[in-house]
């Protein structure tokens, strides 16, 4: 093990260091000011509101990681404040269904991914209403998943492919276009579409619904809850440069909002889709209604995200972290695949954007310097008090492996010079995997040196406390210097750790 003093002279690593693992975001003002905002634009409809809910309702890591304080289930927590007003509604797009579209960070496909949905929703108390296949035209895969959940008593509906959709204004709004779906049957103020994934047709759904409850004589609205942009924030604030990178490979840009300063003079932010569908969207909404009730997508938005900081050098420091995990994630993808290209970038114009290298990330200098050092692939974990510790690859345990090792020692007051794992019981662990299960490599990877260590922390106290120190790795950063495998790679996300790896493969 080795604490690293590495050039941590300047005055920008001194402030990261200072910043370090304090939260940036207010919790609390989120839910309280979310939640009564839309409310508000509820009753600036009357009957009705249909949300179109982007990106991930319980489980959004990437606004966590660039906004610390922001819990990964916050939006449902928000939701939940309004459940007594509120129903869900879940769509799912029958070409995802015919091609078992799969969801990356989860490893389920879509339709699997709607099922799970429900059954969250319904945990906390939400009501889940009916589920929409949109993009229909007489699948087969789609029929069968529709008797699936008929069976399983859940309520579905067939929203189909229009032509021209969505710039033929005239036959979409027409009893040809969205009178032809089905209309799907509400009974609270507030309906929220959501969707396992991008590209599901959630606006289509939401605009349908208004197009047929007009007809029935309902007054309902349409409003957009996306997380980011953040609308007002500077153009290149890093919290709207991270959302840039996360998102470079749908080729999704952030911009000034023309339609917005048009109306009211004032500079917000919005994102390339939203502003080029914008004039389609009036259309349809002039259609439905006789008249718009939106000047501009960003008045479409109910997000107050933005109003919720508390400590703005904290957000924008994890922003450009996670600016640089993008940018090696991205990196690693092309050593693996070599087809994302316009990915990488992309995201290298941005760092440039952000102002930034590689070797803000403290854990990044570090592994790599003691790589210089020992001439093998080493890592580094940041903790959360700021320490940094390096380990390096040995005969008997990888890097990652003898990260955990070290820094639990650390954290546990354990002396470095203390070996938990005897190496008579790390040697029949490496005969095994290379005699038996003809491996290549015999180190120990991070699980089976956490499951040696469970086995001997019955007898053994040091053991003991080392493994509880496993809570204290949520919200650490890691660098490797060689691109680690899948088990290590879910270890540490697991334990809550940020990981970026360089995009070298590892010698066998």
């Amino acid at each position: 093990m080795e604490l690293f003093r590495g050039p941590l002279k300047s005055s920008l690593i001194k402030v990261i260091f200072a910043i370090r693992m304090k939260n940036g975001f207010d919790n609390e003002k989120y839910l309280r000011i979310q939640s009564e905002h839309i409310k508000k634009r509820i009753a600036q409809f009357g009957d009705k509101l249909y949300l179109e809910f982007g990106g991930k309702l319980f489980d959004d890591h990437h606004a966590s990681r660039v906004l610390p304080g922001f819990l990964p289930d916050s939006k449902l927590r928000m939701l939940v404040q309004l459940k007594d007003y509120a129903e869900i509604v879940l769509v799912i797009s029958a070409r995802d269904i015919e091609k078992n579209k799969t969801r990356g960070d989860l490893g389920i496909t879509y339709d699997e991914d709607v099922l799970r949905l429900r059954g969250e929703f319904e945990k906390v108390g939400m009501y889940s209403g009916g589920v929409v296949i949109t993009h229909y035209n007489g699948q087969s895969s789609a029929d069968v998943y529709r008797k699936r959940l008929e069976r399983l008593g859940i309520k579905v509906y067939y929203h189909y492919t229009i032509d021209g959709y969505p710039n033929n204004v005239a036959l979409i709004d027409s009893d040809e276009g969205f009178g032809k779906n089905d209309f799907v049957e509400t009974s609270r103020p507030l309906v929220v579409v959501t969707a396992p994934g991008p590209g599901s047709g959630k606006m289509a759904v939401c605009l349908s619904q208004l197009y047929n409850e007009n007809k029935r004589g309902v007054k309902a609205g349409y409003a957009k809850f996306e997380t980011f942009p953040v609308w007002n924030l500077p153009l290149k604030h890093p919290v709207n440069l991270a959302y840039e990178a996360a998102t470079a490979d749908l080729n999704d840009v952030n911009m000034i909002d023309p339609f917005h300063l048009e109306a009211y003079g004032n500079i917000v932010v919005n994102y390339n889709r939203d502003i080029e569908i914008f004039p389609v969207l009036n259309a349809i909404f002039e259609g439905i209604y006789g008249e718009s009730p939106y000047k501009s997508p960003t008045d479409m938005g109910v997000n107050m995200i933005g109003f919720c900081m508390s400590d703005e050098d904290v957000c924008c420091n994890a922003a450009r972290e996670e600016i640089i995990r993008r940018y090696y994630y991205a990196l690693c993808n092309l050593a693996e695949k070599g087809d994302n290209e316009n990915e990488v970038n992309k995201i290298s114009l941005i760092l440039k954007q952000a102002k930034i290298t590689t070797e803000y990330r403290r854990t990044t200098v570090a592994a790599k310097e003691r790589k210089e050092l020992s001439g093998v692939p080493c890592a580094a974990i940041e903790l959360q008090d700021g320490t940094i510790i390096t380990s390096r690859t040995s005969p008997l345990l990888g890097p990652s492996a003898a990260l955990i090792i070290n820094a639990a020692k650390y954290l546990a007051g354990i002396p470095h010079g203390l070996k938990l794992i005897p190496e008579e019981m790390i040697e029949p662990i490496q005969r095994t995997k290379v005699e038996y299960l003809h491996g290549n490599n015999p180190r120990l990877h991070t699980d089976e040196v956490l499951v040696a260590l469970s086995v001997l922390s019955n007898k053994d106290e040091n053991c003991r406390r080392a493994l509880e120190q496993l809570p204290k790795f949520n919200g650490c950063q890691v660098h490797s210097t060689v691109m680690l495998s899948e088990v290590d790679r879910k270890i540490f996300k697991k334990l809550g750790v940020g990981l970026t790896c360089d995009p070298v493969k590892k010698v066998k």
